[in-house]
């Protein structure tokens, strides 16, 4: 039985909700403990497998830990240790590839981490690879889901990484596109890291859900509201859903 591992966040946080609810499905609530804190996870078992869901700003309290200060070994720790056979990133981007307006899903070929804070698991001289980052075989399988449902979906995308938790400049904007970025996000580039040292396949499925600061057609001017970058994700959540359903039964 096939397993998954789901990272998710902005716009995403109820995915693992819609999942609870189908009746067909059940589900165990798991707490993952390690030096780097606890997180809470979502077993949903389905005849087709099993997803494991964590919400990457998940807290000890109701309240939302900002991306900047997220433990991301503490979520890739967790939803590694659930043994799974491939680890999901879902984020929230915003695009400066004419070809993602918002409301659009795209899929990561490559990551562009320039950020200062380095993440990994080893304080020894221990090196990993990095150069074919996300598993083909998995994007391939996303690739055909998500184009049955629209036509602009791009693979192959090159995601830059900041760390938040302000949006960028305009400037900074064009500097990643000249550098080759499509995207850009908060949380990629940690989780990409992390997971290329557990050696466990990885695919990043990126939901556009606002033009990069700058990018706007005709209002390059136009400030970028967190909570409606929140509500554009939170739209592609059934497409999203559908691709998952598609890689529990194809991976």
């Amino acid at each position: 039985m096939t397993r998954i591992a789901i990272l998710c966040g902005t716009g995403m946080s109820s995915l693992a909700d819609d999942f609870i609810k189908s009746a067909k499905h059940t589900v165990s609530f798991i707490r993952v403990s390690s030096e780097w804190g606890d997180v809470p996870l979502n077993l949903v078992t389905t005849n087709q497998g099993e997803f494991v869901f964590i919400d990457r700003h998940h807290s000890p309290d109701d309240s939302r830990t900002a991306p900047h200060e997220i433990e991301h070994r503490a979520n890739v720790h967790a939803a590694a240790s659930t043994n799974p056979d491939l680890i999901i990133s879902i984020n929230s981007v915003g695009s400066m590839n004419d070809e993602l307006p918002p409301g659009n899903i795209g899929i990561a070929g490559d990551v562009l981490d320039l950020s200062i804070r380095p993440w990994s698991f080893h304080n020894d001289d221990t090196h990993f690879d990095r150069t074919s980052p996300f598993d083909e075989k998995a994007i391939s399988i996303a690739f055909e889901a998500l184009s049955t449902q629209d036509s602009a979906v791009i693979k192959n995308l090159i995601v830059a990484q900041c760390i938040g938790p302000q949006f960028e400049t305009a400037a900074e904007i064009d500097a990643l596109e000249k550098l080759g970025a499509d995207v850009v996000g908060m949380t990629l580039g940690p989780e990409q890291r992390l997971v290329c040292e557990t050696g466990i396949p990885h695919l990043a499925l990126c939901c556009s859900s606002n033009w990069a600061a700058g990018r706007e057609p005709g209002a390059p001017l136009a400030p970028i509201d967190h909570h409606s970058v929140d509500a554009m994700a939170a739209t592609l959540k059934s497409k999203i859903s559908l691709c998952l359903d598609s890689l529990i039964n194809n991976y």
